[in-house]
């Protein structure tokens, strides 16, 4: 027989075996059939490719032939672990869906141990244990940090390859390839002992340059069908028979185990050598999630550094990489969730979204696509025609996107008296010219006026109102207030002058009040440009872009299109040879904008990032600086920044969507899950949150909320408290006024009290006469109040005042003579 222990196959002992007609059975020494295991396992788990860490370099040779051309998944082999593999390991792509170490339990968790440190364990069941020296029972569980599978032979088969009892113990230092050939020798021994009583013993030379033994074959045929017999018969032989490879391999027992923190070992499937992988019954592993390299690049509000609160730096993670939130982020967490899904954010090395450099390659998020660093890109990333050419497009995430004008709200100045601003300066000194004249007329006419109250007392027996210059001008300055002036004049050409006074009040009040209104709404309305258009034509608000971004290649782009359309213009009208009349036209058909525009933004110049360009217009409080960005970033930023608006509507729209590598199987996934967030209204909800226009409602100047400000009519306050000051003066004046006048009266009182005899003797005559004149007129029946003393008139009173019918009186004396 010719027994073949390499793990090549020799094919010079075959092609022996053959011509010779010499049994030829394979054996393997090594773990080969521990790794076949391991690639059933990985199968099941729909694996597209593995990392194995082995002992050795042999190990890995052997490895290599035993899983090519019998596996379906993809493998990367390397003996140990060092930080240049580590390296490699990381910057693998696609990354490795599953890691495996392989070998003795010293060298597997001294392995596990270090790519712990190195950080490469990062995901559940992703790591898997394979021990070779029948260990796996006796794991170190405190050394595993995440959910693990493990994979061994069972330590009974130790026993049989070695002859000893079943509940035998295996030594550390076992010389498993040993054991193993001895058995297999002892078997084969065994099986040809058997046929001795069933085939004559043969001898045949064997000369290797005239090979010749035919007569071996039926002994051969016997003993491969003695073996294949065994097989049969029991599944407890320590080998079992393969024709197909000519082979007695071990018929070892393989043990799944599962691992979880906090958990012992948890056994899920058993199966030999010469069996299909299954699980244990009743056993159901838990789904693998699908692991992707998100790209994204930072622009507000759709990625942005996640900041501390407390300190005010952005926060990271375990790793040292900044942490992220925003749109594109919230929107990353509710597909991994609907796609099951696990994924680690990365932003490009170098470039933000996607240029294309002038030797053909692509950086930002476009390129790590296209070299494969990325699985997807799930950020601001707009859809172009040369982008197309090298990635996937999914379909667009969010609405219409394009170019718009942020500029900063005028600050308005603020006046306590704007409102006396509405007329002009001529116009109030006219209103004040009307007052007084018509105040000066009111008092001329109602003084020389015949019919006036105070020149006809007989037609107006009751008391009326006396149109002094002091009354005239309160008459006047009282009938611009709705209270009225109060009682007019009585005569016609009085109240002429009143009725056309009134009219001009009226319309005066209506007028003011009217400008007063439009006045403020248009001055709170107002904005110094409302379109591009505008922006263009004028000098003296200046504008930039933020430098290399879409929007300034936008600008460059459109000047370029305006120069060729120019010139073709021009080709076609100075160059026709037909018909020229259709082509006399000296005016060019086509305005021409954006070159104005792109040499103010040079003039100005381009902002490294949009933080820059929202901090200069919001430096300028003249509103004299406008920023042309993104439309999402600029309606992020307005409901956050009150100083700030935006202008005109969006112009140079585009979509924002989601992009995969070419011919990527996610595409498919991605545009459902799309679809089914749209239906759940995720998305409007998403933008919602983010653009918020009720956040600007806590602005104390929000357009949508505000009113005539207490700035703006403050001036009116102003002239009733001035009123009112006044009217305290004034009273403090009259005040004063009195006492002096009482005080005046008092000391002349005193003063004829010095001479008491005389003014007692004048008082009783004066008496006595105005006794006797009273008598004399109650008895004559005058009704007058004038009486004749000596035939002269006296009148009583310091003006003459009609008296009624009867008169009553009631004279007092004071006791004890008059005193005051």
């Amino acid at each position: 027989m010719i027994i073949d222990v390499s793990w090549y196959p020799w094919e010079v002992a075959a092609q022996l075996a053959v011509d010779s007609g010499l049994p030829l059975v394979r054996t393997l020494l090594g773990s080969q059939q521990l790794l076949t295991a391991l690639d059933s396992y990985l199968e099941s788990r729909n694996a597209t490719d593995a990392a194995i860490l082995l002992e050795s370099e042999s190990d890995v040779d052997r490895t290599l032939y035993q899983l090519l051309g019998g596996s379906n998944v993809r493998v990367w082999v390397h003996a140990g672990l060092t930080r240049d593999s580590a390296r490699a390991l990381k910057t693998m792509r696609p990354e490795p869906s599953f890691y495996a170490i392989v070998g003795g339990n010293g060298f597997v968790m001294d392995t596990y141990r270090r790519a712990v440190k190195e950080k490469l364990v990062r995901r559940d069941y992703r790591w898997n244990l394979i021990f070779t020296d029948y260990t796996g029972n006796n794991v170190d569980l405190s050394q595993l940090v995440l959910p693990t599978a493990v994979l061994y032979v069972d330590p009974a088969e130790c026993c049989k390859i070695s002859s000893r009892r079943e509940d035998c113990s295996c030594p550390a230092d076992l010389q498993r390839s040993q054991l193993v050939l001895n058995s297999f020798i002892q078997y084969i021994v065994e099986v040809y002992s058997r046929l001795d009583h069933d085939l004559a013993t043969l001898t045949s030379t064997v000369d290797c340059d005239k090979i010749q033994g035919w007569e071996m074959n039926v002994t051969r045929d016997r003993l491969y069908r003695q073996f294949a017999e065994d097989a049969e018969m029991s599944n407890e032989t320590v080998f079992y028979w393969d024709g197909e490879r000519s082979g007695l391999f071990l018929r070892s027992r393989f043990v799944l185990s599962m691992y979880k923190p906090d958990e012992d070992l948890q056994t899920v499937a058993t199966w030999s050598a010469d069996e299909e992988y299954r699980l244990l019954q009743g056993v159901v592993l838990e789904p693998l999630k699908s692991f992707f390299r998100i790209g994204t690049s930072s622009a507000i509000p759709w990625t942005l550094p996640k900041i501390d609160p407390e300190s005010g730096e952005p926060m990271l993670n375990e790793d040292g990489q900044p942490i992220y939130e925003g749109y594109c982020i919230d929107l990353i967490a509710k597909l991994s969730e609907t796609m099951n899904f696990e994924y680690e954010i990365v932003t490009p090395k170098s470039g933000t979204f996607g240029t294309k450099l002038p030797n053909g390659s692509w950086d930002g998020i476009v390129g790590d696509l296209v070299r494969g660093e990325t699985d997807l890109a799930v950020a601001a990333l707009t859809m172009t025609a040369e982008r197309e050419e090298v990635i996937d497009f999914v379909a667009p995430y969010f609405e219409q996107t394009g170019i718009l004008i942020a500029i900063r709200k005028p600050i308005r100045k603020t006046s306590l008296f704007k409102f006396m601003t509405v007329l002009r300066t001529e116009v109030w000194l006219s209103i004040v010219g009307a007052l007084v004249l018509t105040g000066f007329m009111i008092w001329l006419l109602d003084k020389y006026s015949p019919y006036s109250a105070r020149n006809d007392p007989d037609s107006y027996p009751y008391p009326c109102r006396e149109f002094t210059l002091k009354e005239s001008f309160w008459f006047a300055l009282t009938s611009f207030t709705p209270q009225g002036g109060g009682e007019a004049p009585k005569a016609l050409s009085g109240r002429t002058l009143v009725a056309a006074y009134w009219l001009f009040v009226v319309l005066m009040l209506a007028t003011f009040t009217a400008n007063l209104a439009a006045f403020l709404t248009v001055e709170r309305m107002q904005t110094p440009v409302s379109s591009l258009e505008q922006l263009a034509r004028q000098s003296r608000i200046n504008y930039t872009v933020v430098e290399g971004s879409t929007v300034h290649q936008y600008f460059i782009n459109m000047k370029f299109a305006e120069d060729t359309l120019y010139r073709v213009w021009k080709e076609i009208t100075l160059n026709a040879t037909s018909d020229q009349a259709q082509y006399r036209v000296w005016d060019y058909p086509i305005r021409e904008q954006y070159g104005h525009i792109l040499l103010a933004i040079n003039a100005t110049g381009p902002v490294p990032d949009a933080k820059t360009g929202f901090d200069q217009v919001n430096e300028h409080t003249d509103a004299d600086f406008a920023f042309i960005h993104d439309s999402a970033e600029i309606k992020y930023e307005v409901t956050r920044n009150c100083n700030l608006t935006e202008v005109g509507e969006v112009f140079a729209e585009q979509p924002y969507a989601l992009a995969v590598q070419q011919g990527s199987r996610l595409q498919e996934d991605l545009s459902k899950a799309l679809l089914g967030l749209q239906k759940e209204r995720f998305l409007e909800q998403l933008a919602s949150k983010y653009w918020n226009d009720t956040a600007r409602q806590a602005c104390p100047d929000a357009d949508e909320s505000e009113g005539i400000t207490l700035e703006s009519l403050g001036g009116v306050f102003i002239a009733t408290l001035f009123g009112l000051g006044l009217a305290m003066i004034t009273l403090a004046w009259e005040v004063f006024y009195y006492k002096r006048k009482e005080s005046n009266k008092v000391q002349m009182l005193e003063a004829n009290m010095e001479k008491p005899a005389e003014n007692k003797k004048s008082l009783e005559t004066k008496t006595d006469n105005f006794t006797k004149i009273r008598k004399r007129d109650v008895k004559g029946g005058k009704k007058s109040g004038k009486v004749t003393k000596g035939g002269k008139n006296v009148t009583i009173g310091d003006t003459f005042k009609p008296a009624a019918e009867k008169i009553s009186f009631i004279s007092v004396y004071p006791k004890g003579g008059y005193r005051p």
